[in-house]
């Protein structure tokens, strides 16, 4: 059944900026057993990472930081960062067992330095109904 917005409209809120500290260097990475050239050939089967999903994944896998941390250092809740981490490790699962090129790209984000991220929290405060207002 479709939405009443058409065929890839989106229902309920729109989605919420993360912010990451860095975008990753590369935005490819294709099995080595699946060959590249020559271009004739039908490039492998591809699953999209999203930005957010690939820091999220960077902080709590690669810089070991507590689910509760990586939220407070993207500006999001911990559902949200839960979310967004298992959806990425679901992906890059699915490209290591099937073979698939993995893609780093799209979302929504802002990249902000570190002590910026500090700086914005602290300047956030709760309004009554538990939603974060800036003063």
């Amino acid at each position: 059944m479709m939405g009443r917005g058409g065929p890839g409209c989106r229902r309920g809120r729109p989605r919420c900026q993360r912010w990451i500290s860095q975008v990753p260097v590369s935005n490819y990475f294709n099995p080595s057993s699946v060959p590249i050239w020559p271009p004739v050939m039908r490039p492998p089967e591809t699953v999209n990472v999203k930005i957010e999903e690939m820091e999220a994944m960077r902080l709590v896998d690669f810089e070991g930081l507590e689910q509760e941390e990586a939220a407070r250092e993207m500006g999001t809740s911990r559902k949200t960062l839960w979310r967004d981490l298992k959806s990425g490790r679901k992906k890059v699962v699915d490209a290591l067992i099937n073979g698939k090129a993995i893609e780093i790209k799209g979302g929504s984000y802002s990249v902000v330095e570190k002590e910026m991220n500090k700086k914005c929290l602290d300047m956030d405060v709760e309004d009554d109904s538990g939603d974060r207002v800036s003063e």
